[in-house]
Order: C-alpha cells, then structure tokens, then sequence
C-alpha cells in the first residue's frame, strides 16, 4: 500500500515527501457522520467491510482531501466559515478560486461573474446598482427566466468585501429579488449560511496557512475583456496570483495553482518555474474541443505526451473522464486515465460531493458511470477506483470529510 507524507509535494507526477513544512503530526480531523452513512449505503462486498472497520477510530487531516471552494455542501462557498469546515474535516490542501476587482485586487471567488449567486449583493441596492446587469424579473407569458449579471470587476475591493457569502443558488423563476436570492438546491441547506465572510486572496493565504494547510488557487477565466481597463493583461493577472504567495513567503511546494487556460499554465511554466512545476491544467477539453472523446486519444489536443513534454505535471479532468462501467456492475478506470498515467501526469479530478443523492444513476459528474450508480455508497466506490486503480494525487471535494475518511481507512495518510 502507498503511503502518504503530510509534507507531500508532487515531482514528474508522482508523490514525495520532505517540503518545508515541519515535520510534526498532521492535526486531527472531525469527519462527523456523513462517511459511515456513505458506508452504510454501499452495496455488499469486500470494500464495505474494509471501510466498516474504521468506525471508532482517529481521523487526521491528509492532503489527499482537497477541499473544493471550501465545504460549500453546507457552507457558503469561498467564504472564511467554508474554509474553516474544511479544515476542521481534515482537508490538507485548501481552494481559493481567484477572480479581481474593478481595483484589480484578487479575491476568491467561483467565477468572475457570480456574485448575483452567491452573495446578497441584488438586496443591496447601492451595490445592485454597480452590476454588469440588475435584475430582470422572469415573465411567465413569455417564458423569460428572471437573471441578473454581478461581477468582482464591478466592485473595489472594499465594496465586495462588505457583502455577506450565501449558498449558491438563484431561482430563475421568481418575480422579486428575494424570491430570486431563495435559489439553494433542496439536498444542500442554508442552515449554515447566516454569516459568509468574504475574503481577499490575500487574506485566504494568511487563514489558510494558520490552519497548516496547503492552497490550491485556480485563475479564474476573466469575464470582461482583457486587457482590462486597456493595461491588465491576462499575464499580468497570472503572475500576479503567484506574486501574492512570493509576497506571503509561502514556499512553492506548498502550492498548486490550476487554470482551465493552457495559457496560465505554460506562463507560469516559463516566467515562475517553482510553482510552476505544480502547476494544474484543469481540463475542459470536452466543452471546448469538437469531436473530444474520453474513448478516442486521437481526439485530445495536445495529447497527454505533448502536455507532458512542455511541462505539464498535473491534469485535473472531472470526475466522470477517469472511469467507465466496469464488470457486474461495477467501476473501471477509462482509457483517458490510462493514457494520462502513461504518460506521467499527476491526476486530480474534481469534484466529489458535488452531485446531489445518487439513486438516479448522478448527475454531470457521473455521466460515464451513470448506469451503475444507484446509491450515494457508490460515491465511495468510485473513490476506491481513483484512488486504488488509478492512483490520483487527491480528490477535490464539496464534503472533504468524506475524502479525509476514505484516505485514512485505507492508509492514504
């Protein structure tokens, strides 16, 4: 069995320890009841009995469990109350999706343009005021959708940081904006999200770090165009994400900055080649590319051994790329995995959790698998392949608590 050093760092897609994080035991972790109803749920069989063994025992923290957005399963997502449920699950490495403000200061964010979605920016008029787009009720005899359009850019820094985080979510039906703001999905809950505290990048750094934990910062695509204002270049943006951890003295290894745009990627590649060398290609080629297909390696542009030759370590596909249905019922790792392992590359996929109750088979994220997933215990199933079969580094999660469990019931640690 692979065993996992809490000062991990990943060297030519694979994993190695010794960063410059103290060699000291990693904390504990809450990982509550959510994994053993997981357990409980599975179908019968080797692995559930594997898993059952560890009820009763101690959890500790593993970078194995990324925690994506923070815990935004039941938090709202990039605030300081979703990165500390992470930490408190025992999530190793911590995710600050970074997007910047009409100051050009970044912060964290799921997208750019999002803010009508995750934050109570449309019940501030002072603020609603500032949006790319108000909002537009939705008109039943037309079959309009109600929408409205809010960014990061819109704001300084000061402004976005006096709004309160909420669960993402919009109802596109609603004719008022507080009908519009009720949007969470029912599997999730708003039980928690009476306080969202907004954070720049920069203060996510300091939290983060205070919790012994590792950052992963993805450079969120802008929505505007670029160069923003006439003079903030999309270079000029992606050196900046990594200037801020250059600033903060965070040591490269400690750092796994990822970007859909191959062209963050090679940039930090060149012009910051220590944090480039963990640098994360997150992977949307089958939204992007015609004719893309998980089954056909002639199809991916650049193939996994063009990536691997200018640099690439780490591929971060979703879920669904790395499997297939396998045998009796059961889970495969796909030709993309195989093809990807081949040729070297690290493998991060994204994201678990993330998908509603599972007895129809899953949603996006599970399309490959759809026909053999009937019960949220598969989510548990699917973890053992990726981590089992295909060896990926970590596993981005909604509920790190679920990736913490499984990494340290089977000795990921």
């Amino acid at each position: 069995m692979r065993r996992w050093s809490w000062a991990l760092a990943v060297v030519i897609g694979t994993l190695a320890s010794g960063t410059t994080a103290q060699e000291t035991a990693p904390p504990a972790a809450q990982i509550g009841v959510r994994p053993f109803y997981l357990v409980d749920a599975m179908k019968d069989g080797p692995l559930k009995t594997e898993l059952q063994r560890c009820e009763g025992r101690t959890f500790h923290a593993t970078p194995f469990s990324i925690g994506h957005r923070g815990a935004p399963l039941q938090f709202p997502e990039h605030t300081r109350e979703s990165y500390l449920a992470a930490a408190r699950q025992g999530a190793g490495v911590i995710e600050c999706d970074v997007a910047f403000t009409r100051d050009r200061q970044l912060v964290c964010r799921h997208a750019q343009c999002d803010l009508h979605r995750t934050t109570d920016i449309l019940a501030r008029p002072e603020l609603a005021a500032k949006c790319t787009g108000g909002f537009t009720p939705a008109d039943p005899a037309t079959g309009t959708e109600a929408s409205a359009q809010c960014c990061t850019s819109d704001l300084t820094l000061a402004e976005f940081k006096s709004l309160n985080g909420k669960m993402d979510g919009a109802d596109t039906s609603a004719t008022t904006v507080e009908d519009y703001m009720k949007g969470t999905e029912a599997w999730r809950t708003d039980l928690y999200a009476t306080t969202g505290t907004l954070l720049s990048h920069k203060e996510s750094i300091d939290l983060i770090r205070s919790l012994g934990r590792k950052f992963t910062p993805e450079l969120k695509q802008p929505e505007v165009a670029m160069p923003f204002e006439g003079g903030y270049t999309q270079e000029d943006y992606a050196s900046q994400l990594i200037a801020e951890y250059e600033e903060a003295g965070v040591p490269p290894e400690d750092v796994y900055p990822q970007s859909f745009l191959l062209q963050d990627v090679r940039h930090w590649i060149e012009r910051h080649p220590d944090y480039g060398l963990q640098a994360v290609y997150l992977d949307d080629r089958d939204e992007t590319q015609p004719g893309f297909a998980i089954t056909e390696p002639a199809s991916w542009q650049p193939s996994m051994q063009d990536l691997a030759a200018e640099g690439v370590k780490i591929l971060a596909p979703p879920l669904w790329m790395l499997v297939e249905p396998g045998e009796d019922g059961g889970i495969r790792p796909s030709a993309y995995a195989r093809e990807a392992k081949a040729a070297g590359l690290g493998l991060i996929p994204w994201s678990l959790e993330r998908s509603g109750p599972l007895a129809d088979g899953g949603d996006w994220y599970y399309q490959t698998i759809k026909d053999v997933t009937t019960t949220d215990g598969d989510t548990l199933a699917l973890l053992d392949v990726l981590a089992r079969e295909i060896g990926v580094i970590g596993v981005f999660s909604d509920w790190p608590a679920t990736t913490t469990f499984y990494a340290n019931c089977v000795g990921l640690e």
